[in-house]
C-alpha cells in the first residue's frame, strides 16, 4: 500500500466504511423497488385469474369461457403493451382455447399438477410470468386455466434502476473522498500549526507556544497539553541554567579564595605559625567546596529523582536523636539548649536515609541560624494518620519577603546582614526534593528576630 498523509488516510478510511454504507443502502432500495415491482405483477396476474375463473363453465364434461368473446378482446389479441396470454385446457393439457396474441406459441404445462403453479419463462423470447390454476367440477380437475403476463416493464424499471446505482456508486464515493479530504484538511489544521510550532523550539527558543484552537475539543485539549509540557520545560531549562550558573559562581568562590591564598603565602617566606594558619584556612575551604560539590551531586540526584527508595520501618525518635548527637559539638559551643519531646515512640515506613537527610539539615539550620544560649524545641506527635515532627528556634528568622524563596537553589535570607553564618544555600533545596520524593508535607514559618518554625507531615503506618 503507498503511503498516504493523515488527510488521506482519513479520507480513505471514510470512504471505505462509507462505500459499505452505500452499497447496503443501494442492495435495500433495489431489494424494495424489486419488491414493489413484482408485488404488481403478482396483483395484476391474480386479478386476471380471479376475472376469469368467474367465466368458465363445466357442460358435457367439457371446460370452456361463458362468454366466448373474451378471446377476442384488444388485450389479449395484440402483445405490444402489457399483454395478457390466456389458454384454456382439459385436464391432460389439450388446450381448448386460447388467446389470438399467443398465435403459434404456447405457455408451458405442468401436467398433474393439483395446486396453483407459478413460474417464469421466456415467451418468444419476452420474458413472462405464468399461472397456473386447476378447474374443478365436483371436486374433480376438468382443466386448468394458464394466464401469463409479461414482465418487460418490470425487468426494464428495475435494469434502469440498477444501471443508475452502478453508475452513482462511484460519483458519489469520488465526491465524498475530495469533501471530506477538504473538510479533514481544515480539521486537521491545528496539527500542522503544532508541528510548525515545534520545528521552531530549540533549547534557545523555548518561548513559542501553540495557538489553541477556537472549538474546545481534542485538539484543543492536545494543544493546551503540549503548551503546558513546553511550559515545564522552559521551567526546567532554566532552572537548569539558574543552578548551574549559581553553582558556577559557588564553585569559583572557594576555589579563588584557595588560590588567592597560596600566592600570598608563596610570595616571601613565612614563619611556621602563618604557614600553618593560611594552610588550615585553606583545609576549611575545600572542606566547603567537598560539601557544596557533595550537596550539588545530591541535588542533581533528586532533581533527576534516581534515588532509588528503600522503605523501612523507621523510629523517628531515633533518628531526631542520632542527628543532635552529630551536632552535639556546635550544640556545645553555641550553648543551644535543645528539648525534645516525645510521648510516645513514633514509627514511619520510609526511607532512613532521605529521612536523616532532612531532618539533619533542619537541625542544622536551627543550629546555625540561633544566637547563642538559644532554644530549639523538637516535638512529635500524632494527627490522624500522620506523624508531625515540629523543628522551632527562635534565631534570626526570615523576613516576609524572603519566606516563598527559602527553598530555591543557593538562596540565603539577608547574608550580607550575617556574614558570620556560612553556609551555601542548598540545604532547603534538598529537603524539599526529598520531601517531594517521599510525599512529605512541609510548612514553613518565621518571623524576624523572633524564630522560624518549621513542621514535617509523615505519614504514619500501623506496625501492631
Amino acid at each position: 500500500m503507498f503511503p498516504l498523509s493523515l488527510k488521506n488516510r482519513i479520507a480513505f478510511y471514510y470512504i471505505i466504511s462509507t462505500a459499505m454504507l452505500i452499497f447496503v443502502v443501494f442492495i435495500i432500495i433495489y431489494s424494495i423497488v424489486s419488491f414493489t415491482v413484482y408485488s404488481n405483477v403478482n396483483e395484476n396476474i391474480n386479478y386476471e385469474v380471479s376475472e376469469y375463473l368467474d367465466k368458465i363453465q363445466f357442460k358435457d364434461n367439457t371446460t370452456r369461457l361463458i362468454d366466448e368473446n373474451e378471446w377476442i378482446k384488444q388485450e389479449h389479441n395484440e402483445i405490444t403493451v402489457n399483454p395478457v396470454f390466456l389458454v384454456l385446457s382439459d385436464s391432460e393439457g389439450k388446450v381448448i382455447e386460447k388467446s389470438e396474441n399467443l398465435k403459434n406459441k404456447s405457455l408451458h404445462f405442468f401436467k398433474n399438477a393439483s395446486t396453483k403453479l407459478v413460474s417464469d419463462f421466456k415467451l418468444g423470447g419476452k420474458l413472462v410470468r405464468q399461472i397456473q390454476v386447476p378447474l374443478l367440477n365436483k371436486k374433480t380437475i376438468s382443466g386448468y386455466l394458464l394466464v401469463a403476463v409479461s414482465l418487460e416493464e418490470a425487468t426494464t424499471i428495475l435494469n434502469n434502476l440498477q444501471n443508475i446505482l452502478l453508475i452513482l456508486f462511484p460519483i458519489v464515493l469520488v465526491l465524498l473522498f475530495f469533501v471530506v479530504r477538504l473538510i479533514t484538511a481544515r480539521s486537521i489544521k491545528p496539527i500542522l500549526n503544532i508541528i510548525e510550532t515545534a520545528d521552531k523550539i530549540s533549547q534557545e527558543n523555548l518561548n513559542s507556544r501553540i495557538n489553541l484552537p477556537k472549538n474546545n475539543d481534542e485538539l484543543h485539549l492536545l494543544s493546551q497539553t503540549i503548551n503546558d509540557l513546553l511550559d515545564r520545560i522552559q521551567n526546567a531549562v532554566e532552572r537548569e541554567k539558574q543552578l548551574t550558573s549559581d553553582a558556577s559562581h559557588e564553585l569559583r568562590t572557594p576555589l579563588a579564595i584557595i588560590k588567592g591564598t597560596l600566592e600570598v603565602l608563596i610570595r616571601k617566606p613565612r614563619n611556621q605559625s602563618e604557614y600553618l594558619d593560611k594552610i588550615d584556612f585553606c583545609i576549611k575551604e575545600v572542606d566547603r567546596l567537598n560539601k557544596l560539590v557533595t550537596e550539588l551531586l545530591l541535588l542533581a540526584r533528586f532533581e533527576n529523582q534516581k534515588q532509588n527508595i528503600q522503605y523501612d520501618e523507621i523510629s523517628l525518635n531515633a533518628v531526631i536523636l542520632d542527628e543532635l548527637s552529630r551536632y552535639s559539638d556546635k550544640i556545645k559551643t553555641k550553648k543551644i539548649t535543645v528539648n525534645h519531646k516525645f510521648n510516645d515512640n513514633y514509627n514511619v515506613k520510609s526511607d532512613n536515609y532521605l529521612i536523616s537527610i532532612v531532618i539533619g539539615n533542619l537541625i542544622s539550620n536551627a543550629l546555625k541560624y540561633s544566637k547563642e544560649n538559644g532554644e530549639i524545641v523538637i516535638e512529635l506527635s500524632d494527627e490522624n494518620a500522620f506523624v508531625n515532627v515540629s523543628i522551632f528556634d527562635n534565631g534570626i528568622g526570615i523576613s516576609k519577603k524572603n519566606i516563598d524563596k527559602v527553598f530555591n537553589p543557593f538562596f540565603r535570607s539577608d547574608p550580607e546582614e550575617h556574614p558570620e553564618i556560612k553556609g551555601t544555600g542548598l540545604g532547603l533545596s534538598i529537603v524539599k526534593r526529598v520531601c517531594t520524593l517521599l510525599n512529605i508535607g512541609i510548612l514553613i514559618t518565621s518571623k524576624e528576630n523572633i524564630g522560624t518554625s518549621v513542621v514535617l507531615k509523615i505519614s504514619k503506618v500501623d506496625f501492631k
